[in-house]
């Protein structure tokens, strides 16, 4: 057997690299989508909230949390051998959204993640995603004790185009989170080959 090579005698699979970013509102569920399918320990940036940042950080509806992310969170998962996604959780508060551009250079797609206790909070990141072609899926992040709407409601609350995906999950949990993520992946490779088609016709 050659080293280096399987037991085929074909070369090992390098696999595709993607960098999916995952956006939304201060106390969404972010970090904790990036945590919850992160293969590696997630490289989290995350910082107390002081008393200083009160009269700016809106907590209402998140009372509870106590640290916010101030740079980027970021995570690995393989999907396939031949696919392995970077997940990049921007910062949800305003005055670190500066840090959007660079963390949305090179992105295939991102997450949109919706709170429907809060949902105004994700209308920057949706506008953000439109206003630069990025495609973008919007998942609702179903927290216990907040009010279940159908998908067709949340969607014109958001005013979606008709192409924008809109799911439901668990930010907490693996499985969800993964049907996120390739629900994500197959809307922008599908974008991606609807315009190279509309380009060669």
């Amino acid at each position: 057997m050659i080293l280096g090579r399987s037991e085929r005698g074909k070369p090992p699979v390098e696999p595709l690299t993607l960098k999916i970013l995952v956006a939304g509102g201060f106390g969404v569920g972010k970090t904790t989508l990036v945590g919850a399918v992160s293969e590696i320990r997630p490289l989290r940036t995350e910082e107390s909230l002081t008393e200083a940042g009160r009269p700016v950080d809106d907590t209402r509806g998140v009372e509870a949390k106590h640290t916010t992310t101030v740079a980027m969170d970021f995570g690995r998962i393989t999907l396939r051998e031949d696919l392995v996604l970077y997940l990049f959780g921007t910062p949800g508060q305003e005055r670190f959204w500066f840090m959007w551009d660079e963390l949305s250079e090179g992105a295939l797609g991102a997450v949109v993640l919706a709170d429907t206790r809060r949902l105004g909070d994700c209308f920057a990141a949706v506008d953000y995603f439109e206003r630069r072609g990025i495609p973008f899926l919007v998942g609702v992040n179903c927290f216990e004790g907040a009010a279940r709407y159908p998908a067709e409601d949340v969607r014109r609350a958001l005013d979606l185009d008709d192409d924008v995906p809109l799911v439901m999950c668990d930010a907490r949990e693996r499985d969800s989170v993964k049907e996120v993520l390739i629900g994500v992946v197959e809307h922008a490779m599908a974008r991606s080959a609807g315009l190279r088609q509309t380009v060669t016709t």
